[in-house]
């Protein structure tokens, strides 16, 4: 192989992975679609393939930037992907999960004003997450409203792969379940409101770009690695749930210290 077809290999390479996240995104919005009540399990595996998405969002980035191989295509292309399977994808799946589903009878008119109010508001949740990601490519030093210690990496706005991530979590505990009481339903809309809110809002959320996996103690790694991998496998349900459940409430819980300190130290906010 000559020097010129590896090169082209290398650039090929991140372009695979987020080719590999538009496959998981097109599967999942499929599996919405087929899920039902009497088939849940279509459910759960879109819920899974957004979740197997997520690594290969976090992968093509950085096999670029270790390659050297970054470029104006790749970005677009890997937008694009992102609006797909952390937009389309996970907004499908929560309206055919927590709205089209449900079972129990209750006044015909006041369950299709819920479907109707649940699908306006899953179409705000891809909303916010296209205006997530357009202001994330234009944004080159994005300012928060609580803004952390200098030198601590974040990202403005909670990013569009854990906020999918949130959803799908949500509905891989219930093993795709769809919910079948209205006021599980409210509860569910809620959550895919305040999801979107917190895509668009300005506030802190951890990047996890300082971490290093490449440091000096490789074994220590890998045993961390392998009993994740396994509490991952057996686990799955809850697992998932809270560490969602975690980095979301990390968000606000970080706001919410902020505006609490300023109120305490006025004079301390206003020099900033």
């Amino acid at each position: 192989m000559t020097g010129r077809q590896r090169r082209r290999g290398l650039f090929i390479l991140p372009s695979v992975f987020t080719a590999g996240n538009i496959a998981a995104g097109y599967y999942a919005i499929t599996q919405s679609l087929e899920g039902s009540a009497l088939a849940p399990q279509h459910f759960n595996y879109a819920a899974l393939a957004i979740g197997f998405a997520i690594p290969f969002d976090a992968l093509d980035g950085r096999i670029a930037r270790m390659t050297n191989t970054a470029s104006d295509f790749g970005k677009e292309l890997d937008s694009l992907a992102d609006v797909i399977t952390f937009g389309v994808a996970p907004s499908v799946l929560a309206f055919a999960w927590g709205f089209r589903s449900l079972t129990v009878a209750m006044n015909p008119i006041a369950q299709q004003r819920l479907i109707q109010l649940g699908a306006f508001v899953c179409f705000l949740y891809l909303i916010c997450g296209a205006a997530r990601l357009a202001r994330f490519n234009i944004s080159h030093t994005p300012v928060a409203l609580n803004p952390g210690r200098p030198g601590r990496k974040f990202f403005v706005g909670m990013p569009s792969p854990a906020s999918a991530g949130m959803l799908a979590s949500v509905v891989h505990f219930f093993r795709g379940e769809p919910l079948a009481m209205w006021w599980m339903s409210l509860l569910w809309m809620g959550l895919v409101g305040l999801i979107g809110f917190l895509m668009v809002s300005s506030w802190r959320f951890w990047s996890g770009k300082e971490i290093n996996l490449f440091h000096r103690h490789p074994f220590r790694l890998l045993i961390a690695l392998g009993a994740f991998v396994y509490a991952l496998v057996a686990f799955s349900e809850v697992l998932l749930l809270v560490m969602a459940v975690f980095y979301m409430c990390s968000g606000i819980f970080s706001r919410a210290a902020y505006s609490w300190s300023r109120r305490r130290n006025p004079a301390t906010a206003s020099s900033h």
